[in-house]
């Protein structure tokens, strides 16, 4: 199937069973022995590709139940990363919900050694998907921006001497795993990149203290070097899987309420729309946080929107007639062909999940893949 035809598609990550939270927490005390963990993993993984199937997607992951979250695919398999406290390590959130947990996305270590390739977990993701999906299936990874997040002056300035030395190191690793999931057979990659609203936001770059290699806060120069950075994994995907689909998601932020990030894309369109050189772009737009469609108008016309309409953080179901009037008025601005449609984020970026059921979460995977038959049928 064309991914050019794939309408309903989901982000990545899915709720995880309690069972497994349970044998996780069983493995990491040594209670519970690693095959047993694995076996309930592929269970996991079993039932998430059922939902998806069931519900009509198009396209499938493992619902990322082997991650404790997103960012596993750094800090489960790069060496190099050392304890840190929690509260130095996570940037502040935003909440929308007064019960909104504060489990913030990036995971309590920081750089203190060179970095370096261990067993990729995606390549372990990778290989069972070729096995068992029943359709097209994607790999997800954190974007290398992202371990930005886990460079400390005074631990990692010893290592790399700015977050963009780290960044570039990290990328290096990705290249590598990336050629190894191509010549495993995967023909779809996801990065998820939370990074580049630091150039749109204000708060947001004060926050994860954006800097250019001189240790300057420059906007600018940190989308460059973002744009630079990604598409030298997005070439060296295709270089060994020539005709591969790359995706990104551009994330703000989305844990049981919490949020990083806001305003819209109109500063940088032109730019990211145009450079990033992906075929699909997976962009949040549940929130009035979004601003409007209007930037789409810079998206090339070989390129795919899909429209992150459909919350992934509240139970709440949206309407059919809501997603079709607010498709309607995104292709004012890019031809509907060029768009497609999903939930604005994971179920679970963080293994606790969002503040939804199971039984939510295939009704928002059912209405996607209605509201898609619906409008482009």
């Amino acid at each position: 199937m064309p991914t050019t035809t794939i309408r309903a598609e989901h982000v990545g990550s899915m709720l995880r069973p309690a069972e497994l939270l349970t044998a996780r927490a069983g493995h990491r005390r040594g209670t519970l022995p690693a095959e047993r963990l694995r076996e309930l993993e592929d269970a996991a993984a079993t039932a998430a590709l059922k939902v998806q199937q069931d519900a009509g997607m198009q396209v499938f992951t493992d619902g990322e139940v082997r991650r404790d979250g997103f960012m596993a695919s750094v800090v489960e398999t790069v060496g190099g990363l050392v304890s840190a406290e929690e509260s130095s390590a996570r940037p502040p959130r935003h909440r929308d919900a007064a019960d909104a947990e504060p489990a913030g996305e990036f995971a309590p270590v920081t750089i203190g050694a060179p970095l370096y390739r261990r067993t990729p977990l995606s390549l372990t993701e990778a290989r069972w998907l070729a096995r068992h999906a029943p359709g097209p299936y994607k790999i997800t990874m954190a974007s290398p921006a992202r371990v930005a997040g886990f460079w400390r002056p005074g631990v990692s300035d010893a290592v790399y001497p700015t977050r963009q030395h780290a960044v570039a190191a990290l990328a290096g690793i990705y290249r590598q795993d990336i050629a190894g999931l191509a010549d495993s057979g995967v023909t779809w990659l996801q990065l998820d990149s939370p990074a580049y609203w630091a150039a749109i936001d204000p708060q947001a770059a004060r926050t994860r203290r954006v800097t250019d290699p001189d240790g300057h806060l420059n906007h600018l120069s940190h989308l460059s070097h973002l744009i630079d950075t990604d598409n030298s994994l997005i070439r060296a995907a295709r270089a060994h899987r020539p005709g591969m689909t790359v995706a990104m998601h551009f994330c703000r932020g989305n844990t049981r309420g919490a949020w990083s990030a806001r305003g819209g894309w109109e500063p940088v369109a032109e730019r990211v729309f145009g450079e990033v050189e992906v075929d699909r772009f997976l962009l949040e737009y549940d929130t009035e946080r979004a601003g409007g469609f209007q930037p789409l108008r810079f998206v090339p016309p070989t390129k795919t929107v899909v429209l992150g309409l459909v919350s992934s953080t509240t139970a709440e179901l949206e309407s059919v007639d809501t997603l079709r009037r607010r498709i309607d008025e995104a292709s004012q601005y890019i031809p509907l062909e060029q768009l497609a449609l999903s939930p604005r984020c994971g179920f679970a970026p963080e293994s606790q999940g969002n503040l939804l059921t199971a039984d939510d979460q295939r009704r928002k995977l059912d209405l996607v893949a209605e509201t898609a038959r619906l409008v482009w049928s």
